[in-house]
């Protein structure tokens, strides 16, 4: 599973080893004993990538082989592409704007845009 989280400086990425349904069930018993307010929903989250990272073309291949709807790679520009995921929204309120996103898509197609992230987040890092 893929965890998206969203925070004030950014969007963070991890892949997780637990399911999504037990990671989901975790967070609401979280919430219950702190007494925290917590908004789960279904919905979807998009980040980019570089256009010539190498490895797009292999996720590519593999979302159309396993025919996913989970998964879409979008054309951006001659720079960028943007990867949208369904999956469900964890967040205190309806409207935050920080929160989790997890979603769980094949494990090649988790692992693919998980070393695509990392080395796209690299090489923008680095340029800043």
């Amino acid at each position: 599973m893929l965890k998206l989280t969203y925070i004030e400086d950014g969007l963070h990425m991890e892949r997780v080893v637990a399911p999504l349904d037990v990671l989901i069930a975790q967070r609401v018993l979280l919430a219950l004993r702190t007494g925290q307010r917590l908004h789960i929903e279904p919905g979807q989250a998009a980040f980019l990538l570089r256009a010539d990272t190498p490895g797009l073309a292999q996720l590519e291949r593999s979302l159309r082989m396993e025919q996913s709807l989970d998964a879409v790679i979008t054309p951006v520009d001659h720079a960028f592409v943007e990867v949208t995921v369904q999956g469900s929204w964890i967040a205190e309120t309806v409207n935050a704007e920080e929160g989790i996103f997890v979603t769980a898509l094949s494990d090649i197609a988790e692992f693919l845009i998980m070393k695509l992230w990392e080395t796209t987040h690299s090489q923008v890092s680095f340029l800043a």
